[in-house]
């Protein structure tokens, strides 16, 4: 059949996945370029966020869901409700697993999440980080991940390395269903620059911050203006729930603040390819993740808040 005469795909694919498994790792590669935060801490992505490829064949609308993880105040809510929107909406669900670890409880609830939306049949299930373990350990693994769900189709792959990706996405295009282009071709995510931006500094935070600190920390984008030079002006506020976490996040001598702006300015730049300046500040905002108005106030809209 001539390729101009075959019909156009699109639709919604949730990636799921506990937390930490590579979903916003995964996400980047697919587009190509950073539009979700990368931490090696768990719970970097907190909202929804759409990354869009689009092709003469095919529009794949990718949902970088945030980890389910068990809710302990209103931020947490917000997040799992979140995820469970994604699983309920998606044509299909991309589920993502961590290859070079054994299936635990959390893949079991977040399995038993995808079979209660009634999607059984519209799972892909991935296994991610094939770079990190011998071959022999990774088919016992891959075994108990089918078992979570035995008909569904297997691609192996590492966002790391980008190993399999290319499996991967003839693998959803011949599950698309036909449909229109949802979006116009040159958009890549429906989320405004200036979010990825405060998302991009908050990753920042996660991988320099120790501890439970980093889960302390919201960002808000003050300010995101384009020069006259084309170069863009970033001003932003990190909130924190204590004083004395200020103080570790802007560093002795402001050192810590410093080595945040340099690796988000690093990452940001990379996502609108733009000279980026960056001026951040920290303050203290107490009991924030229980706030509903702080919540609505740096993004976050829904059941949890």
């Amino acid at each position: 059949m001539d390729q101009q005469h075959l019909p156009f795909k699109s639709g919604f694919i949730a990636i799921a996945g506990k937390p930490n498994v590579g979903k916003s790792t995964l996400t980047n590669v697919l587009l190509g370029q950073p539009i979700a935060g990368v931490s090696a801490k768990p719970q970097t992505t907190r909202k929804r966020q759409l990354a869009i490829r689009t092709t003469d064949e095919y529009q794949m609308i990718f949902v970088d869901t945030p980890g389910l993880h068990a809710p302990k105040d209103k931020l947490s809510r917000f997040i799992n409700s979140e995820a469970v929107s994604a699983l309920s909406d998606a044509d299909l669900i991309l589920f993502l697993v961590d290859g070079s670890q054994k299936p635990d409880e959390e893949d079991s609830k977040l399995a038993d999440l995808v079979h209660e939306a009634q999607k059984e049949d519209s799972v892909l299930l991935v296994i991610n980080k094939i770079d990190l373990v011998d071959g022999k350990t990774l088919s016992a693994h891959r075994k108990l991940y089918q078992a979570l769900f035995p008909e569904a189709p297997v691609v192996q792959i590492s966002a790391q390395t980008g190993k399999g990706i290319g499996e991967l996405i003839d693998s959803l295009i011949e599950r698309l269903p036909e449909g229109p282009m949802y979006f116009p071709e040159e958009q890549i995510t429906q989320t405004y620059e200036r979010d990825i931006a405060a998302e991009l500094i908050r990753a920042a935070c996660m991988d320099l911050l120790e501890d439970e600190l980093p889960y302390s920390i919201a960002v808000r984008t003050d300010e995101y203006s384009e020069r006259e030079n084309g170069a863009v002006y970033i001003k932003a506020t990190i909130f924190v729930e204590r004083d004395a976490q200020k103080a570790i996040v802007i560093g002795r001598n402001g050192e810590m603040i410093k080595r945040i702006g340099t690796l988000a300015r690093t990452e940001i730049e990379a996502m609108n390819g733009k000279k980026v300046f960056l001026e951040l500040y920290v303050k203290t905002r107490k009991n924030w993740k229980n706030d509903p108005a702080f919540l609505r106030e740096v993004g976050f809209t829904g059941k949890g808040s």
